[in-house]
């Protein structure tokens, strides 16, 4: 590739450490693609004759049929995917495989290489998360009564239904979704033209090569065009986010499929056993989307530290780039397809979910807004007489509302029996309509504007 300048070739360990071909053999596809739409300029604006514009495509298909059939050699010699098509090539069809590399650097090819996976990876990555709203959206319209405590600082908290709790994440997924998609428009310009750094000087047509490859324009500026990896890092901190919600997620189950809780039960497809306890179901698929988000977060600091000081314009550190986004890539779709089906074949124990709801004086809330609403009461004193009841309730080993209206009464006479209405956890979750809200009517209004978007985008 270079000998006319080098008299020896390099020793085995620069060949070693040199060599991105074990990794990037993963771009052959974009890589012949964007030869054909670069050989196909070529050929249209005269820098290359069309027969051997012709040619070149022919041989191009060839070896992506090979590649298909036989997979890319790890040929440290040939170093990159870029050298290793390009040696397939002149096998297939001798001397006017050279020809190929007019007009381009592998500085610009693997730059619009990776762009063009990563496009691709967004777009995967965007179906499963949109398979995983729809099993939420499913399992939510089962659960949209289903009461269970709501917890801040993991504390019972207020009372919430299954649904509302299962929409949270569909809204988190929805986020997701959205920085996937503004990552997508950002990156979705070529740089195939802007060659080694500074362009060309052959009369190259730029708008074609883009056109052709599904890039809305080509890039502004070549310096920045070969050295940018904001699209890679773009995707790997919309991977992380999407991970933590992930995790986030996949932390419940574990601790609701504990005993402790038995909020969940997950299916023998998404759990294992034990080698020495035969009574273990062991929540291992949800504990390792757990652990993948941390390193999928790692890949996205690695590239971080790998780009925060490279001067313009391309460096070999930047050869690094790809397996930090191709592993986080892979993780995050194990992570996604495992989350999904955990979702959709989780059996709920809502019965226990309810007994917890009623457990930790959860209600205590809506019997202060009940001071405020019906006794004219000011929230913070309404605040404090709650407090009294509590405390009287866990004296006593019961719930609030099985406190006598005596005892109530003894606390503020301003309280009558109409507190029993708001008292227990079924109407503690109905009252809270306001738009968002647990409510089960909203629940339900949000799960149908899930689904109508859902349906908007498969048209």
């Amino acid at each position: 590739m270079w000998g006319g300048r080098f008299a020896e070739g390099p020793a085995a360990v620069m060949r070693e450490i040199n060599a991105s071909i074990p990794f990037d053999k993963r771009l052959w596809r974009e890589d012949v693609a964007a030869s054909k739409a670069h050989v196909a300029m070529l050929g249209a604006v005269g820098i290359v004759s069309a027969d051997n514009a012709a040619a070149i495509a022919t041989g191009l298909d060839a070896v992506a049929g090979d590649y298909a059939a036989h997979g890319v050699a790890d040929d440290l010699a040939l170093e990159d995917i870029h050298m290793q098509t390009e040696a397939r090539l002149a096998e297939k069809i001798g001397a006017v495989a050279g020809r190929l590399h007019t007009a381009r650097s592998r500085n610009d090819q693997v730059a619009t290489d990776f762009r063009l996976w990563v496009r691709r990876a967004i777009d995967d990555v965007d179906a499963s998360l949109g398979a995983f709203q729809d099993a939420l959206i499913a399992r939510a319209a089962d659960h949209a009564d289903s009461v269970m405590p709501g917890f801040t600082h993991l504390q019972s908290a207020q009372p919430v239904t299954l649904g509302h709790h299962l929409m949270a994440y569909h809204e988190m997924i929805a986020r997701d979704r959205s920085r996937f998609a503004d990552a997508r428009v950002r990156l979705n310009q070529c740089p195939l033209g802007s060659a080694a750094l500074a362009g060309t000087g052959f009369p190259i047509d730029r708008t074609m090569t883009a056109a052709a490859l599904g890039f809305d324009a080509p890039t502004g500026n070549s310096l920045d065009a070969v050295s940018d990896r904001d699209f890679a890092l773009d995707y790997l901190m919309a991977a992380t986010q999407a991970s933590l919600h992930l995790s986030r997620l996949a932390e419940e189950f574990i601790l609701w499929a504990s005993q402790p809780f038995g909020f969940v039960s997950l299916s023998d497809q998404w759990s294992t056993g034990s080698s020495i306890m035969p009574q273990k179901r062991n929540p291992d698929a949800a504990e390792l989307v757990r652990g993948h988000a941390g390193r999928i977060a790692g890949c996205m600091t690695a590239l971080v530290i790998t780009m925060k000081g490279l001067p313009l314009a391309y460096s070999k550190d930047m050869q690094d780039d790809k397996p930090p986004v191709f592993e986080a890539h892979d993780l995050l779709g194990l992570s996604i397809t495992a989350m999904t089906g955990m979702v959709a074949s989780a059996t709920f124990r809502t019965g226990r979910m309810r007994e917890a709801a009623e457990l930790g004086y959860a209600t205590a809330t809506d019997l202060a807004d009940w001071l405020v609403r019906v006794a004219d009461i000011p929230f913070r004193e309404a605040h404090h007489i709650t407090g009294r009841a509590v405390r009287l309730a866990e004296e006593r080993g019961i719930a609030l509302d099985q406190l006598p209206l005596a005892d109530l009464q003894a606390i503020d006479a301003r309280i009558d029996a109409r507190v029993y209405d708001v008292l227990s956890v079924d109407a503690s979750v109905a009252v809270r309509a306001s738009f968002g809200g647990t409510a089960p009517v909203r629940v339900r209004e949000a799960i149908a504007v899930a689904r109508a978007a859902r349906q908007k985008e498969m048209q």
